[in-house]
């Protein structure tokens, strides 16, 4: 029951209740949000902030956008949910739109971003068992140093992150360790048992960490010459973050099984997908896989709505014009407080100098300048304005950025 104390703002207090109430899982900026518009949050105190995180990539397109609100609420006026046992008409049209989008041809739709890890991975051991003819129960699948996939059981397994990873055992079998970046390690972990490569192309949570150039190329390669299947994570990286619909396009590459999320669901609803090939999806029949809300009407109608906006490319082109403009100015910062800045599009990774503080010490100061954005591992924090961003906005962000840094000096 909620009690309120006067002596208190409603801020104060609402922090106070979750802080009694809320498992401690997350660790906020003591900001307090009660509405956003665009790449704009207003805290409950009428306060506005512009938006450098984007809910980890979930709000591309920003808070509240109006196509995608129009599209959720005219399905929240017809049909929300009927689970999977009966047909309904916003499941194929999503299907059929994502597939072509991706350039694939089926879809399993799940809600978020770990679940759609937990459906690959399902269906790279089914593939391996009786599509490449591994011995039932032996199935490895290579992953990377770094990685970040999700907070499952599973998922946690081959974590090498303290925090995600430590007292959480036992840990689920089946998963080889190499370093990200390093083709020749993954060469020689190969073995006639390994059935898929399980990689981001571009590694989110570890500070935006971009491989080096022709890894991805050489991971299908080599993924190709031994009958492996290349899954791309692109949960974060994927949806016009990077400047183009996927992360892998930028080498030109082609995995075998997509995994989408977040920004999927427009920021509404939680929404996400495994893509591919009915030589590989065609894998699962009726009653091995399943989700009561995935794939409901609701999140088939906001989903597509999402990739008819990426259909036009205006977005993939937003975030490759003003992604230069964020790299520009980043740059400008190595040497004033800013040790080393990794980007691609609007999707940033600063290395902040340690004697300033952590990312969180400067994140928390860029919160007073009233600029929101997040920090991860140390001194690293990341940056992902919605694509929806102004050229003034994102210059008024990096210009409190830099004062922020200022500020710590």
């Amino acid at each position: 029951m909620i009690t309120m104390d006067q002596t208190l703002t409603h801020a104060s207090q609402l922090l106070r209740l979750e802080d009694e109430h809320v498992a401690h899982n997350y660790h906020p900026l003591d900001v307090v949000v009660s509405g956003g518009q665009g790449a704009v949050l207003t805290d409950t105190e009428g306060q506005q902030y512009l938006d450098f995180l984007s809910a980890y990539s979930a709000n591309n397109f920003g808070h509240r956008h109006p196509t995608l609100v129009a599209a959720a609420k005219e399905q929240l006026d017809r049909l929300t949910l009927t689970s999977r046992a009966f047909h309904h008409d916003q499941l194929a049209p999503f299907a059929d739109g994502l597939a072509t989008l991706i350039g694939k041809d089926m879809v399993l739709p799940m809600n978020t971003g770990a679940e759609a890890v937990e459906s690959a991975i399902k269906v790279a051991r089914k593939w391996g068992y009786e599509v490449k003819g591994v011995p039932d129960g032996r199935a490895l699948i290579i992953v990377a140093t770094g990685n970040f996939h999700g907070r499952t059981t599973t998922i946690i397994s081959f974590s090498d992150d303290p925090l995600a990873h430590d007292h959480f055992g036992p840990y689920t079998p089946g998963f080889v360790t190499v370093p990200y970046g390093d083709l020749e390690a993954l060469h020689e972990a190969i073995t006639d048992d390994v059935v898929a490569v399980l990689l981001e192309p571009i590694q989110g949570e570890s500070g935006v960490q971009i491989p080096p150039v022709g890894y991805l190329a050489g991971v299908r390669e080599l993924t190709r010459q031994h009958r492996m299947l290349l899954i791309a994570d692109e949960i974060q990286s994927g949806l016009a973050r990077t400047g183009r619909t996927l992360a892998c396009e930028h080498e030109d590459v082609t995995a075998d099984v997509y995994l989408l999320g977040k920004a999927l669901g427009g920021g509404i609803v939680p929404v996400s997908a495994v893509v591919a090939d009915h030589d590989v999806l065609g894998v699962l029949q009726p009653g091995q896989h399943g989700s009561t809300f995935g794939g409901n009407p609701l999140a088939c109608a906001v989903g597509l709505a999402v990739i008819r906006l990426l259909e036009t490319g205006e977005y993939q082109a937003r975030a490759t014009r003003l992604g230069t403009q964020l790299r520009d100015r980043l740059d400008r910062m190595v040497g004033h407080g800013v040790i080393a800045v990794r980007s691609r599009g609007l999707w940033a990774g600063v290395d902040v100098d340690p004697r300033l503080g952590t990312g969180r010490d400067v994140c928390e100061v860029l919160a007073r300048r009233h600029v929101l954005a997040k920090d991860t591992h140390g001194s690293t924090m990341r940056l992902a304005p919605p694509l929806v961003i102004s050229e003034d906005q994102l210059h008024h962000g990096l210009d409190q950025l830099e004062l922020a840094l200022a500020d710590l000096s």
